[in-house]
């Protein structure tokens, strides 16, 4: 579903990506692993088109989007849940998950919303409460629920257990698990690598702006040198 090839990014004259290169295939929960400033997040940007590239390819079905606007790359079905949330914290839930929709039809709106709902119950029961007012743990819930309002083929998902207690990062794994049995494609970066690991089908190590290893997660988590540097092992 997407191929990355040889890609490279800059800050300014810092130069953060070094020819990355990583796919996903349709279906598959893929996660990046790295140390805070690998890039991982630089890396999700420059796919979503909101990051400039130096270099490189960003191909998606087959076809470069390198080029493409960031705005239709997510009516191609590439949508980012971005790290932080970055939630319109004024605005009521209902209102932030409708801006989620704003490249679909108005139609399909009520459709998705119900999806949404069903999935995520604590936001029907807060929808006219401002997006402020929420917890950390339901405001990723919100973050994650306005970016399924696009409908996305393939969810880019940057650090979305970051700030939570254990017992809400278990359900937001739970949820991203779910994701991909409805047959939504993932690309995760985690700071919490064991659990990221322990549910990708394949993982990329990224350190310094560069991959370093790359298989099956289930092989990753029993390498050494990433039990010691990212498990605490």
């Amino acid at each position: 579903m997407l191929s990355v090839d040889n890609l490279s990014s800059r800050y300014g004259r810092i130069e953060v990506l070094h020819g990355v290169s990583i796919d996903v295939r349709c279906g598959e929960i893929v996660t990046l692993v790295g140390a805070n400033g690998a890039g991982k997040t630089t890396l999700l940007r420059a796919i979503s088109g909101v990051q400039p590239i130096m270099a490189g390819t960003i191909c998606l079905d087959g076809k470069p989007i390198e080029r493409t606007p960031s705005d239709l790359r997510v009516t191609l079905g590439l949508v980012q849940v971005p790290e932080g949330r970055q939630l319109f914290g004024p605005l009521s839930v209902e209102d932030n998950l409708r801006l989620g929709a704003w490249t679909r039809a108005a139609v399909d709106t009520p459709a998705e919303l119900a999806r949404v709902y069903e999935l995520f119950p604590m936001l029907a029961e807060m929808r006219r409460a401002p997006a402020a007012a929420l917890s950390g743990g339901q405001q990723q819930m919100l973050a994650i629920g306005r970016a399924l309002m696009a409908r996305p083929r393939l969810l880019l998902l940057d650090e979305p257990s970051m700030g939570l207690a254990p017992i809400l990062v278990d359900g937001i794994f739970a949820i991203i698990r779910r994701l991909k049995r409805d047959g939504v494609t993932i690309l995760l970066v985690e700071q919490n690598a064991r659990a990221a690991l322990a549910i990708a089908d394949r993982a990329y190590v990224l350190e310094t702006g560069a991959i370093t290893l790359s298989g099956a997660a289930a092989d990753i988590r029993t390498d050494q040198r990433v039990r010691e540097a990212y498990l605490g092992m």
